[in-house]
């Protein structure tokens, strides 16, 4: 090749790459979308239950869980993902996001609730159709891998989504306090506890107040998600994570995970919910939880607490993602700055 058009070619080549990375660099970012509000539940509505991860092995689960829906007064169908077994599955990906996109279609359901987590929504977040939950807007909760579901709805539509108990969970006294209150009556609740164990106060890892959009969920299904084009905008985000069964090793992988992604230095707070069987299997030869929190958070500089109500445990809040929030560190509260729904 002759020299002059090899050196411009390679001038071409180079100018080319800063260009090609600034792209790589603005890809897959959600847009901002105006915040959606699903109509508050009450007496009477239609909701369903729907397993949009894991198989449902325990028979009973779903006529106590209907029991408990009823004793709140609303009418239930029951989904047929909650009967389906596909490995551990409840059903393959195609008909679990098809029962979601019509149950969102139909306009006589006004709320769907989650049997179970397990693992399985991450994998039909493709198959959604967000058109459609658009233009549907209606309450959906659940937690640990229903974590994904609910920050890619939000994330794609706009829409309010709930973060709370899922059908096997226990639907005592403190749960059921906050899904009446924040779905049924729209209040603009103080999140603050544990109520039934005043010993058990939160720990603060730093103090201070701020304000932002609650989103976030379990730890390890976030992490999951990080790089792809489901997750919300970080910026001025209070951001809330739970956890179970991990050691610190993995934790400290996880948050530095987030770390990397650039998630932590977007968001202006942290609460961590509880870490349900996270100490280390050989303690002589690891950091504990807490340390492995500190270090990650502590350089932030920004309000962070632990021991929020939120998690694999008995009693737990109902947290709305997308709506505005302001955190105390200092008292371990989470105050909802406006309504959840309409």
């Amino acid at each position: 090749m002759d020299r002059r058009k090899f050196v411009s070619l390679i001038g071409v080549s180079t100018v080319s790459i800063p260009l090609m990375s600034a792209a790589i660099e603005l890809k897959d970012e959600n847009p901002v979308l105006p915040t959606v509000k699903p109509n508050r539940l009450k007496a009477g509505d239609t909701v369903a239950i729907a397993s949009p991860a894991g198989a449902v092995w325990d028979e009973n689960l779903v006529e106590e869980f209907t029991q408990i829906l009823t004793g709140l007064g609303l009418k239930v169908v029951v989904g047929k993902t909650v009967f389906e077994r596909y490995g551990f599955l409840a059903g393959t990906d195609d008909f679990r996001a098809k029962e979601l996109n019509d149950f969102f279609a139909d306009k006589s359901i006004k709320a769907i609730f989650s049997a179970k987590g397990g693992w399985g929504c991450a994998r039909i977040l493709d198959k959604l159709d967000y058109s459609i939950i658009q233009g549907n807007p209606k309450v959906i909760i659940g937690f640990s891998d229903i974590t994904s579901l609910l920050n890619a709805i939000y994330a794609k539509t706009g829409l309010i989504t709930f973060h709370g108990p899922v059908g096997n969970s226990s639907w005592g006294e403190f749960s059921m306090r906050y899904v009446k209150e924040i779905l049924f009556d729209g209040k603009k609740s103080l999140l603050a506890g544990p109520i039934f164990n005043k010993a058990e106060h939160p720990v603060t890892i730093k103090g201070g107040k701020a304000v932002g959009g609650l989103v976030g969920g379990n730890l390890s299904v976030l992490a999951g998600m990080m790089g792809s084009n489901y997750l919300p905008d970080w910026n001025n985000k209070i951001l809330f994570l739970e956890e179970t069964a991990e050691e610190p090793y993995r934790l400290d992988r996880m948050m530095t995970q987030l770390k990397l992604a650039g998630v932590l230095g977007k968001i202006k707070g942290i609460v961590f919910g509880k870490c349900v069987k996270c100490d280390a299997e050989e303690p002589e030869k690891a950091f504990t939880f807490m340390e492995v929190l500190e270090q990650n958070i502590k350089p932030l500089g920004i309000p962070a607490f632990y021991g929020a109500m939120i998690g694999h445990i008995e009693n737990k809040y109902t947290l709305p993602i997308g709506v505005q929030v302001e955190m105390d560190a200092d008292e371990g509260t989470i105050k909802l700055l406006e309504q959840a729904v309409i």
